[in-house]
């Protein structure tokens, strides 16, 4: 179910088990090659996939493309909320869907960088409902569910998402290839920090001129489409353990 669609009578009838995704992107500069919405095209075609095989037992929020994109904004296009302006965004949002009676919610990320940020938004809202034993507060990152897309299709090199890298870049090439420029002639751009595993602050533009950051030129739709089927499996893997959650312990 999507919420848009809805009317309010039908979303105050629905039950208050009922898992609601928000899905949180962004639009930012993908390379050379990529368009600003890739983050927000991708994680929305996940969510479709995920809304059609569960349509009668999720709800669905729209997409929020507004993200944490302070990092890219060296690069023309980015648009980009203040961190602690969207930590409070986040926040919102979950207060909002706990006030209309939802007890089961899923922030689903699709860009890296709202990742701190979403998971100090279930945090705090937590504690603000402590006393509260029926929430179920969630974030996850759709590329960190446990899939591991280069096992079951070899011909994938890249080991973990990048930016504009491979593995995103042949996802646009399944969904709308006339979006991707020439990927071909990119430039490979390595990720990697020496300073592992403690956190660096960066910004892009000291790890990637261009602004990618991986393998583009391995791209391939055939892959991405094995990506998508990938990622969306494992949101819909995540779904199902949230309805068979009882509403009170703390194992799923």
């Amino acid at each position: 179910m999507l919420l848009q669609e809805l009317a309010w009578p039908a979303v105050r009838a629905l039950p208050r088990e009922t898992p609601v995704i928000i899905p949180i992107a962004a639009v930012e500069q993908h390379g050379h090659h990529m368009p600003l919405y890739t983050d927000s095209m991708l994680l929305g075609e996940i969510v479709r996939r995920v809304e059609q095989r569960a349509s009668e037992q999720v709800l669905v929020a729209p997409l929020m493309w507004l993200g944490n994109s302070h990092h890219h904004l060296d690069f023309a296009g980015t648009l980009s909320c203040e961190p602690r302006v969207y930590l409070d965004l986040l926040v919102s949002l979950l207060d909002n869907l706990i006030g209309h009676g939802f007890q089961r919610l899923l922030m689903l990320n699709g860009h890296g960088g709202n990742d701190v940020p979403g998971k100090q938004a279930v945090f705090e809202v937590r504690q603000r409902y402590r006393s509260r034993g029926d929430l179920l507060l969630l974030f996850t990152t759709y590329w960190s569910l446990g899939g591991r897309p280069w096992e079951t299709m070899p011909e994938i090199q890249q080991k973990e998402m990048g930016h504009a890298c491979e593995w995103e870049t042949s996802m646009m090439l399944r969904i709308s290839p006339r979006l991707v420029g020439d990927y071909r002639a990119v430039r490979a751009v390595p990720p990697g920090d020496s300073f592992l595993p403690a956190t660096r602050g960066w910004v892009t533009q000291e790890r990637s001129e261009a602004g990618h950051i991986g393998w583009p030129q391995l791209a391939s739709a055939e892959k991405g489409e094995h990506l998508l089927v990938t990622f969306s499996d494992d949101v819909e893997r995540l779904i199902e353990r949230m309805l068979k959650w009882d509403g009170r312990s703390w194992e799923g």
